[in-house]
């Protein structure tokens, strides 16, 4: 039997599989929040294979990691992505994890969010990744999520804490470009 994660809603939002159609608007948004000019074809080959992913993905009856789009229930707008992806790390710098310094690899199950600068500090982020992993913890069953950012990325640090995570800022960091670990368990089961 194929599996999916299925479409989610909130009291403002649906969050759902991509599709070709939102090609534009996410290479728009993508583009904007990050402040980047990632090609539209880029794009398009990206959304080719995560699209792939979601049927791949489902007949190995496995939830697919990477995005989902994050749309206005009231306008049909798409406004931001939320997703899961796979961490592979030692962890060993991270205090809730309580590893030893010479810990072998773990994988972990990262959360992330991308909300269009339009529609950002009105509580969309922390909606949709709350959505996202209330699924995740009910459903899949899953004993923790972890979500990484940099030291100045403070919006996302906020939608870390009003997730409920623990954020630990990490001296020395083990991952290049990673500062900041949020680590949220499941307490819902």
């Amino acid at each position: 039997m194929a599996k999916r994660i299925p479409m989610l809603e909130t009291d403002r939002l649906i969050i759902r599989e991509l599709n070709m159609d939102d090609l534009e608007a996410f290479n728009r948004i993508v583009n904007q929040s990050v402040g980047s000019e990632i090609s539209l074809d880029t794009h398009q080959r990206w959304l080719q294979w995560t699209v792939l992913g979601y049927e791949m993905f489902a007949m190995l009856e496995q939830p697919h990691y990477g995005e989902r789009a994050v749309v206005l229930k009231a306008t049909e707008e798409i406004i931001g992505a939320v997703g899961v992806v796979p961490y592979l790390d030692t962890f060993s710098k991270v205090t809730a994890f309580n590893r030893a310094p010479n810990a072998l690899a773990t994988a972990e199950v990262g959360l992330f969010w991308l909300i269009a600068p339009a529609h950002q500090r009105k509580g969309f982020a922390s909606e949709a990744a709350g959505a996202l992993a209330k699924y995740l913890f009910t459903q899949e069953k899953l004993g923790r999520i972890i979500a990484t950012t940099g030291y100045e990325n403070l919006p996302s640090q906020k939608v870390m804490q009003k997730l409920g995570m623990t954020v630990q800022h990490i001296e020395d960091p083990q991952l290049s470009d990673q500062f900041v670990v949020g680590v949220l368990e499941n307490n819902i089961l």
